[in-house]
């Protein structure tokens, strides 16, 4: 434990909804809703406004809907909220080599040592500074902690919410933390906070006042003494600059469960191709190709496959995950698919014969052909607009789509700088509608971005 409140922990505020919300100006100080908007999709992040109607992450969306019927409802663009974090992470390293990202929009930083703090007083000017300059740099606004431990730096930002900063003196932790409920200490969950309650233990003090023989008791040796430490305010865990990633994995759930297994081996498929361009973004290849089937009945199989090397080969993981998919019944029906790579390595082994063909060697399926016969017309897909993505009109420019149906798509056009825009609906092919890229929230478009 620190004599200064010198850790860190950053957490943006609603960050994907107030993303969002500063690219469209339209939906500033009002509820939106990202997340997944088939009828089995969850809330990823529900904006200020949408909480106060009891929108919260987590909740199936079907939920969100009933409860605030007239939210602003957005697919994610994982993309764009990468393109922030990484401005965010680059003010954080800024102050400190010790930088811990939790998630995109979570971090811990050690201000000791970059040596920007020593005191509380220099640790409250760092955090002040960075909460001004993540606004200035992404328009958003993000929520400081600060204390002598991880732990309390998290639950201080967590005081801070929305666009704060919360600074714990150390030594005032047991007073701080007594009246707290428990669920409030870092592996106290709904299980545990009931086993708990149970137990007559609803605050902190509680814990601290029970003794670790009661704890270990009711939760077993490693949790029992953890969480007694933790009651008393005590946390020595570091700030780790680098986190070795384990494994990378994508994975769908489907509004319909597939039945065609012709269907289901052509999702597996793309997940593939979808996991191997993740592993290659990160630099890494993998040995262990893991494929999950959750069945409609809710069952999950895990099947995995070892090769010889650690290979980033598109090839080489379709093949293995349709091997593995070969071996897993999905008569029923299935709801979610998922295709992993773990055992991961910062090398590719070359030298993979036995794991795939090369593609010429390959068999080719002769497909005969009618001398004199036309070709087959195939359809062209009809093109998919989902909720909130980019689009760019050739005489409109900038926009984004607000819903989709029936053949057409309806855009506003406004750009994260502008007034809010107009409307307008087009033909689902439409030759002058055409996907966007996000445009920045600051210093791009028609000026900077307000706050969200």
């Amino acid at each position: 434990m620190r004599a200064a409140p010198t850790i860190l922990h950053l957490d943006m505020d609603a960050f994907f909804a107030a993303a969002e919300q500063a690219a469209k100006p339209s939906l500033r100080g009002k509820p939106v809703v990202v997340g997944g908007l088939g009828p089995r999709g969850v809330v990823a992040t529900a904006s200020y406004e949408a909480r106060r109607f009891g929108v919260h992450s987590a909740m199936p969306m079907a939920q969100a809907r009933r409860l605030a019927p007239n939210a602003a409802y957005l697919v994610p663009r994982f993309g764009f909220y990468r393109a922030i974090s990484e401005q965010v992470m680059e003010l954080l390293g800024r102050l400190s080599p010790l930088v811990e990202p939790l998630s995109l929009d979570e971090a811990f930083v050690d201000l000791e040592a970059g040596g920007v703090a020593d005191d509380s007083a220099s640790a409250r000017e760092a955090g002040e500074r960075l909460r001004r300059d993540i606004l200035g740099t992404t328009g958003l606004t993000g929520s400081v902690g600060l204390a002598g431990s991880k732990m309390l730096a998290k639950i201080a930002s967590e005081e801070a919410k929305p666009d704060g900063l919360v600074l714990i003196e150390p030594g005032t932790e047991r007073e701080l933390l007594g009246p707290k409920s428990v669920r409030i200490l870092p592996g106290v969950g709904p299980a545990t906070g009931e086993h708990l309650r149970r137990a007559g233990m609803t605050t902190v003090s509680d814990l601290a006042e029970a003794g670790e023989d009661e704890l270990v008791r009711l939760l077993g040796r490693a949790h029992g003494a953890s969480l007694y430490r933790m009651a008393h305010g005590y946390d020595d865990r570091p700030v780790v600059a680098e986190r070795d990633a384990k494994s990378v994995s994508v994975e769908d759930t489907f509004d319909v469960d597939l039945h065609d297994r012709v269907r289901i081996r052509i999702e597996v498929e793309r997940l593939a191709e979808r996991c191997v361009g993740r592993l290659r973004t990160s630099g890494h290849s993998g040995r262990t190709i893991v494929l999950k089937v959750r069945r409609f009945d809710f069952s999950t199989l895990t099947r995995s496959e070892t090769l010889r090397g650690p290979t980033d080969d598109l090839v080489v993981v379709r093949e293995a995950a349709g091997r593995l998919l070969e071996g897993v019944d999905t008569t029923g029906g299935v709801r979610l698919l998922g295709v992993g790579v773990s055992g991961l390595a910062d090398y590719t082994q070359e030298d993979l014969f036995a794991q795939a063909a090369e593609p010429s060697e390959r068999a080719v399926e002769e497909v005969p052909v009618v001398e004199g016969a036309a070709e087959p017309e195939t359809p062209a897909p009809e093109r998919r607009w989902s909720p909130g993505h980019d689009v760019r009109h050739v005489v409109y420019g900038a926009g984004w789509v607000q819903g989709s149906g029936v053949g057409r798509v309806t855009v506003r056009f406004e750009e994260p700088g502008s007034a809010p825009g107009r409307v307008r609906t087009f033909l689902v092919d439409d030759p002058e509608l055409e996907a966007g890229e996000p445009l920045p929230l600051v210093g791009g478009g028609a000026g900077t971005a307000a706050v969200a």
